[in-house]
């Protein structure tokens, strides 16, 4: 391809934007007209790779065999000779690190086949022995539950996704004489799992029927017809959003996000169907399956209330907001019990769209930590649904609503400002995380900082300060900073282009031209050099290949590439009565652009606009004037726009805060004897925190910390690198000078008769839809505290990653109600791995009370017929 000769748009140390093309290095993307791109752009995922394959073994699926950070490793270069390389007998949980030299200049050859041994013969013998193993952190896995061994690893077709690794069966280890020694066969670096783009796009669907976009840069042209072209081709056969060329189905975060993008103005009639096709029988909005078996533990399915209240705005439907109105009204209210925290103000539930465990949250975090965090992103969704609620009561009357939900607005923007903004950092931090005492997670939430800024979470100051010192890196924003070492590329360690785009429209709204203008950049890159709106790309070199699960055609990608058109560019904001337009042109993008056939309600609109910056000269249409620079929502008829901009230049005081894109220490693994915590080294740290009940307690540079068991505490430590760069807490370790109150439940109710083994006393007790729907239990405490209230249970009704059968209950102390609680999904079948629900703090006085835990109305699950759990005993600790 020939060097670019149209002028500058962008530029950085990675890459550079024309008005015709993209340039990176040797690969150059070229708009040759407004309808057809070329590119040369080749993955380099599959060059130069390290010979040196890291790996670990795993049973079941699970991160089990060692400590993270604790890998085997093997030079795959074959001797002279042979066709492949093999390991040593490894045995399970006994670490291999291979000591060989590689030559300088050597890679990972074509098709390197790979035999992995492993000495399986410990495991089994404890199975045969005591009917269990028992894994490094102390689990327990009972030899009817045990379903197979399995290699993890960091070259293709290995994988560090734990949460998948079960389903993969050609990495799962065989023993085909029975004698324990398992084996696999691998082949690395195959010339079939090579990534490459196609080398030109030319539309080739008619989508003149969409909104027109013309301007003075071939390449924004080209891009914004190639997601109208993809958008197109997002729409099933019964008029539903697939949500990528990879993803079938609707997913309710994806299409909300994309409908609050763009689709509502470009599609309104598909947003509708499909977000009446994630409502359940119960008339409640769906949680889509994850983890834990998801709702509870995710719980950001409110961005549907955001994208319907979008809906309404741009067509006016008054049938569409009644139709939707007492969905979000019952489905907002079940939340309010099972996921509002009244001590915080904030909501609990994973990340939103951030929905993979181990990408964006600690290993030791099981799924009833993460439903127990309160999380930036979620906590924004769900000021915004309340928010829009409330409008929506207010349009239709209802008055009592209208108040009730704009103070539960309130009470969670108050909590984001109190309990996750970062002064020192000036930006929020990502969640609330820990057991009975949380602590906040001073990492970057990329969306949730987004969501904060465009929703008015964080307003005037604050917001301006969350553009400018969010970190950014060479190919664009993360979504989290920093990275998590030892996590491949999917969420952690990767850009998401409709991320991207949200962070840019905040930009924008802050008036922040240069993060503005580079988030436009960091849209345009990958959509050219690609040529599609790809799901993610590789944050340390801009790369689609190297994350674990990527598309294209991607719904939310391409409407965030056309989002900063309409929301972005043309600055369209629309309100009940009106549309109201806040343009943002960037100086480097000055000149003539046209929007036509734009409708609105009754209306269709042709929009012009010149000039930069992003103050409105004049405004008119039909030649004349425009009050409050806004198209009344009555207007009917084609009509002509033309808004002028004053030519402002950048505000000079407006910054971003580039950053490489560097990685956090590892998370601390801490044991505690005789008085004192210790652990082991993390490399890269430079010195440990010590928190106690959450709060910070010390620091040291050792390796080991001496404490006072006292009434009760929970420690964790905290690794800091050189840069001041935090490892998330490790996991609490709780020290107290007196055991927990166990509570055995078969003394409560008849126990099960089902086969299972781990339980302590004499059994254990099942709960169902059918079976022991009001458990009641009594409890004597010996003096006046606070308590935590958890229960120990099984649930093997679905993985760890996915699935809709996580149980929960509503725990109230006489008719209190006190909190719900929550009994993720453990594993498949996994009916003898029992762990913890969430702990339910609550002041009892000395003497003895009456707790029921029971199956109500908002206890139901997304499933809707299975919500069952064992339940082995109550554990009652006193915390304070």
């Amino acid at each position: 391809m020939q060097a670019p000769s149209s002028p500058l748009v962008w530029q950085s140390a990675a890459f550079a934007w024309y008005r015709d093309s993209i340039v990176q290095g040797q690969y150059v993307a070229r708009a040759l007209s407004a309808t057809e791109l070329t590119s040369n752009y080749q993955s380099p995922a599959n060059a130069y790779q390290d010979p040196r394959i890291i790996f670990k073994f795993s049973l079941n699926g699970q991160d089990n065999e060692m400590a993270p950070g604790q890998d085997h490793s093997i030079v795959a270069l074959p001797q002279a000779g042979r066709l492949e390389t093999e390991t040593p007998l490894l045995t399970f949980g006994q670490r291999f690190v291979d000591k060989a030299l590689i030559p300088a200049n050597t890679f990972l050859a074509p098709n390197t086949r790979l035999k992995i041994r492993l000495d399986l013969r410990p495991v089994l013998a404890a199975f045969k022995k005591q009917g269990y193993f028992t894994t490094y952190t102390g689990e327990k896995l009972y030899q009817q539950d045990f379903k197979g061994v399995f290699v993890a690893g960091n070259t293709a077709p290995l994988t560090w996704d734990f949460a998948n690794l079960a389903g993969k069966k050609e990495l799962q280890l065989q023993d085909p004489d029975g004698n324990g020694i398992y084996e696999v066969t691998l082949v690395l670096n195959t010339p079939a799992a090579a990534k490459t783009t196609a080398a030109s796009w030319k539309r080739s669907i008619d989508t003149a029927d969409f909104p027109q976009y013309r301007s003075d840069f071939p390449l924004t042209d080209a891009l914004y017809n190639l997601a109208l072209e993809e958008a197109r081709r997002a729409v099933e056969p019964d008029s539903t959003f697939r949500t990528g060329k990879e993803w079938a189905g609707v997913w309710t975060r994806d299409i909300s996000y994309s409908i609050i993008l763009a689709q509502a103005t470009l599609q309104p009639q598909v947003a509708m169907h499909s977000l009446l096709r994630k409502v359940s029988k119960q008339g409640r909005i769906i949680q889509d399956t994850g983890t834990g078996g998801a709702y509870p533990c995710s719980t950001d399915r409110m961005i549907w209330a955001v994208a319907a209240w979008e809906i309404y705005l741009v067509t006016g439907d008054e049938a569409w907001l009644r139709k939707v109105y007492p969905i979000i009204k019952s489905s907002l209210e079940d939340d309010r019990q099972n996921a509002y925290d009244a001590q915080t103000g904030l909501v609990r539930g994973e990340s939103s769209f951030l929905d993979w465990r181990e990408q964006t949250y600690p290993r030791w975090m099981q799924p009833v930590d993460i439903y127990q965090s309160e999380n930036l992103g979620t906590n924004a969704v769900h000021f915004q649904a309340n928010k829009v609620l409330s409008e929506m009561a207010e349009q239709l009357g209802d008055t009592t609503t209208a108040g009730q939900h704009w103070r539960l607005a309130k009470t969670i923007r108050t909590g984001i400002n109190t309990h996750l903004w970062q002064q020192e950092k000036g930006y929020y931090g990502q969640f609330l995380y820990g057991r009975n005492f949380l602590s906040l997670s001073p990492k970057a939430e990329a969306l949730g900082e987004a969501l904060s800024v465009l929703y008015d979470v964080a307003r005037s100051a604050r917001a301006t300060s969350v553009i400018a010192h969010t970190p950014t890196t060479a190919f664009g924003i993360p979504c989290i900073y920093p990275q998590i070492p030892g996590i491949p590329p999917y969420h952690n360690n990767a850009v998401w282009p409709f991320v991207q785009s949200f962070w840019g429209l905040a930009a924008a709204k802050a008036g922040n031209e240069k993060a503005f203008l580079e988030s436009m950049a960091a849209v345009y890159r990958p959509a050219a050099l690609f040529l599609t709106n790809k799901e993610n790309f590789v944050a340390q070199n801009g790369d689609f290949a190297g994350t674990q699960i990527n598309s294209s055609n991607m719904l939310w990608s391409l409407s965030g590439s056309l989002g900063l058109v309409y929301k972005g560019l043309f600055g369209m904001n629309f309100e009940t009565t009106r549309l109201v337009f806040r343009p943002f042109v960037p100086q480097a993008l000055q000149g003539r652009r046209e929007l036509t056939g734009f409708q609105y309600r009754g209306a269709v609109l042709d929009i012009e606009l010149t000039g930069y910056g992003n103050r409105i000269d004049s405004m008119t249409l039909d030649g004349r004037p425009l009050p409050d620079n806004a198209i009344p929502a009555t207007l009917t008829g084609h009509h002509q726009v033309r808004i002028a901009l004053v030519n402002s230049t950048p505000e000079p005081n407006y910054i971003i805060t580039h950053a490489e894109n560097a990685f956090s220490p590892e998370t601390p693994t801490v044991r505690y004897a005789a008085g004192r915590l210790s652990w082991p080294p993390v490399a890269g740290a430079s010195a440990y925190q010590v928190l106690r009940n959450g709060q910070f307690a010390a620091r040291t540079t050792e390796t080991s910390a001496a404490v006072t068991p006292a009434a009760y505490a929970e420690y964790q430590v905290v690794a800091v690198d050189a840069q001041g760069l935090e490892s998330f807490a490790s996991e609490p370790l709780v020290v107290a000078a007196k055991p927990a109150q166990l509570v055995q439940l078969e003394t409560s109710a008849a126990k099960s008769g089902k086969p299972y083994k781990g339980f302590s006393g004499t059994g254990f007790v099942e709960i169902s839809k059918t079976v022991n729907t009001r458990l009641t239990i009594s409890v004597t405490v010996p003096e006046t505290g606070l308590y935590a209230l958890d229960f120990r249970y099984a649930n093997g009704n679905g993985p760890l990653n996915t699935d809709n059968k996580c149980a929960l209950r509503t725990l109230r102390l006489g008719q209190r109600r006190l909190a719900t609680v929550v009994l993720p999904q453990r594993g498949v079948d996994e009916w003898s791995s029992w762990g913890f629900t969430n702990p339910v703090l609550v002041q009892l006085p000395k003497g003895t009370h009456a707790l029921t835990l029971s199956f109500e109305p908002a206890n139901e699950n997304m499933h809707g017929e299975v919500n069952q759990a064992m339940l082995d005993y109550l554990r009652v600790t006193r915390v304070q």
